[in-house]
């Protein structure tokens, strides 16, 4: 078997897909994407097709992994590993397709038998927030997460903490002591905030603070977790092993969050996973992405035994998923999904609804300022 062709399809809300072909009829599914920067990964995944790729064996994962990954002298950062994520997420979907197995099973087989995910909570008040977080609980969520702040300034004034507080507590209040609440601060805190944050927070018994520094700023958890009890979580923007090691070592993290879009696929999850467990640290993994990206983080998290929780969008409202049968995100009371069918990925994708959605605006990334004009951060 080789792989002969490829296409590419940018679609809405932010998502891209990427479909490979061999010359016996199987295709493998992955997306492949840098939020609001598509075209530029697109761009990656072509190069990196067409070099490493076309003409290839596809069940030689590994050694596909090693050249994409080491054979240019410039290696790393998001783009180049989400072009390498969907293109890996393919090759995975093409063996098991093969195979006639689910990816799980040529990962090790199963650890689990459900896989719980959570529920993000979107409002603009405190009452809001609460209303939607009740409403997810009672669609059978246990987990939720949502962000406390808006824009802050590097050390903000008191009604900020005021403001995080309020919101917080009106979903705590709304929810009780039964459902897990985490809180993402989206990098968009100065380790200055997030440090105040923790401590004020932390009576409200968050399930843990997320991104509570930008990872560029990884050298401030063990300061910002020497002050909380809370579960420090980091993760969504490193891209590999090698960014993960130092916060492992550091002792400063208790859940790391890469995502299979973005680290380096199916193939580079798996050694985080595996690295985080040496380290009593469970993994969350990050996925706000489509339903091929969702598929490849459950099949990593059904033989990882250390996987804590899965971060999910497709329950939102209004929220497309372009499958030909989306019956795997059905999930019971507890929000856990049973885990992920084969073969492959277990995943069709809906090629006309791809074609179709093509034609819409493609997304950006919000633009945040200060009142003074400052670039703020989102």
């Amino acid at each position: 078997m080789e792989v002969t062709d490829y296409d590419l399809w940018e679609v809405p809300p932010r998502w891209q897909f990427l479909r490979l072909e061999t010359d016996t009829g199987l295709v493998g599914w992955g997306e492949p994407v840098v939020e609001g920067r598509a075209p530029t990964t697109a761009t990656a995944v072509e190069e990196l097709l067409e070099e490493y790729i076309l003409g290839e064996d596809p069940r030689d994962i590994e050694h596909h992994w090693e050249r994409m990954y080491r054979a240019g002298f410039y290696r790393g950062g998001p783009v180049l590993q989400s072009a390498i994520s969907g293109i890996d997420q393919a090759l995975w979907d093409l063996k098991g397709r093969d195979f006639g197995v689910p990816v799980y099973e040529l990962l090790g087989g199963k650890a689990r038998e459900q896989i719980r995910l959570y529920q993000h909570v979107h409002g603009d008040s405190p009452a809001e927030l609460a209303e939607v977080a009740s409403d997810h609980v009672d669609s059978g969520f246990t987990a939720l997460k949502f962000t406390p702040t808006d824009e802050l300034d590097r050390i903000d004034r008191p009604e900020a903490l005021d403001a995080a507080h309020e919101r917080v507590s009106a979903v705590r209040e709304a929810v009780g002591p039964g459902v897990d609440v985490a809180l993402d601060f989206h990098g968009r805190v100065s380790k200055s905030m997030a440090k105040r944050l923790a401590v004020r927070l932390e009576e409200l018994d968050p399930m843990f603070y997320e991104e509570p520094v930008l990872a560029q700023h990884n050298d401030a958890l063990p300061e910002v977790a020497a002050r909380t009890s809370v579960p420090i979580a980091t993760g969504e923007r490193m891209f590999s092993r090698t960014d993960f090691r130092p916060v492992l070592e550091s002792g400063a993290v208790d859940v790391v969050q890469p995502d299979v879009s973005h680290a380096g696929g199916i193939t580079e999850l798996r050694k985080i996973a595996t690295m985080a467990d040496a380290y009593d640290v469970v993994v969350a993994p990050h996925s706000p992405l489509g339903p091929v990206s969702l598929a490849a983080s459950l099949h990593v998290d059904a033989c990882t035994s250390n996987c804590l929780i899965q971060e999910q969008v497709h329950h939102l409202e209004g929220m497309p998923n372009y499958l030909e049968d989306d019956s795997f995100l059905d999930f019971e009371d507890g929000g856990r999904v049973d885990l992920p069918p084969g073969p492959g990925l277990g995943v069709d994708v809906d090629v006309d609804a791809l074609d179709e959605a093509e034609e819409r605006d493609a997304w950006e990334v919000p633009k945040w300022f200060h009142d003074d004009g400052r670039v703020a951060e989102w």
